[in-house]
């Protein structure tokens, strides 16, 4: 068994009743037995029911053993039906490149059929699961599509608190999904590998939005400059002097960050202007980090 089920399997003992788990089981054992479809597609949707949708009770240790397993993967908003339902799928049996493989040994390319079939609940199972998957590499697509979702939820499932688009996505895909967060306001620092990820085009995309908003007399998120201010040129800083100028605390607090992690010389004298702010960024007191926690 691998470490992410033995997870799966130790938090779900702690969540849902003896009778409930032994279902879980019993399917689990048949699925990996080569059972036609129809057991599968039968449990999956079953789940629930069996299991209920209460919370995992998941502890502080818990969570450390799901990233010490996969980096960035963070269980801690998992109900118990969608870990069950995790279960299940990594119960499909898998050939040497991927493939599930059902119906009598017949192989079926990756999880098309499942994913075409779900709801919204099983959809966002489906792509909370995408890194743990054997091969995740080949579901890129999948999580490309993802991000193009109009359900929130599905969206989210993708976008937030899930290492899969940070370690699999191409920068144009990784893009769209950044854009999208900010779009619909999404926290982008429930984003994993955001600032890992961040890059010139994008931090261009961004600008260019915040200056979408502006001429519409709308505000931006002050989350838009985190991943902006390693690539921003001269332009950019005239942006973050605006707001700086102009922007409320916590928009302030976020143009200095970005100012402090450009290497422009115009941004160091622009953040020079503003020594309170430039004073907590030194000493550590400011950080993107504390600036989440009180932002977001």
């Amino acid at each position: 068994m691998s470490k992410v089920n033995e997870l799966l399997h130790h938090w779900l003992l702690k969540s849902v009743s003896e009778k409930a788990f032994a279902w879980l089981e019993q399917k689990q054992a048949q699925i990996a037995s080569g059972a036609a479809e129809r057991v599968f597609f039968t449990a999956f949707s079953a789940v629930p029911r069996y299991l209920g949708k209460q919370d995992l009770q998941l502890t502080f240790q818990d969570l450390e053993a799901a990233e010490d397993v996969i980096p960035g993967w963070y269980p801690g908003h998992w109900s118990v039906d969608q870990a069950g339902r995790t279960l299940l799928l990594l119960a499909l049996p898998h050939d040497d490149e991927g493939y599930v493989r059902v119906s009598f040994g017949e192989a079926a390319p990756t999880l098309d059929k499942f994913f075409s079939t779900a709801d919204m609940g099983e959809l966002v199972v489906l792509y909370q699961s995408l890194p743990l998957l054997p091969h995740p590499e080949l579901h890129r697509h999948r999580g490309a599509e993802g991000i193009r979702s109009n359900m929130s939820n599905v969206f989210q499932a993708i976008a937030l608190r899930n290492p899969y688009p940070a370690d699999y996505l191409d920068n144009a895909a990784w893009n769209q999904m950044v854009l999208k967060a900010v779009f619909v306001g999404s926290p982008l620092h429930l984003i994993w590998g955001l600032d890992r990820r961040a890059n010139p085009e994008l931090a261009r995309m961004l600008a260019d939005y915040a200056h979408e908003r502006w001429a519409a007399k709308r505000s931006v998120t002050p989350e838009l400059w985190r991943p902006v201010g390693r690539f921003a040129d001269s332009a950019i800083i005239t942006d973050l002097e605006k707001v700086l100028a102009n922007g409320d605390i916590h928009e302030q607090e976020a143009a200095a960050l970005a100012c402090a992690e450009s290497s422009l010389p115009q941004a160091q004298e622009l953040l020079s202007r503003y020594p309170d702010l430039q004073s907590s960024i030194q000493k550590g007191n400011l950080t993107w980090s504390s600036f989440s926690r009180e932002w977001g």
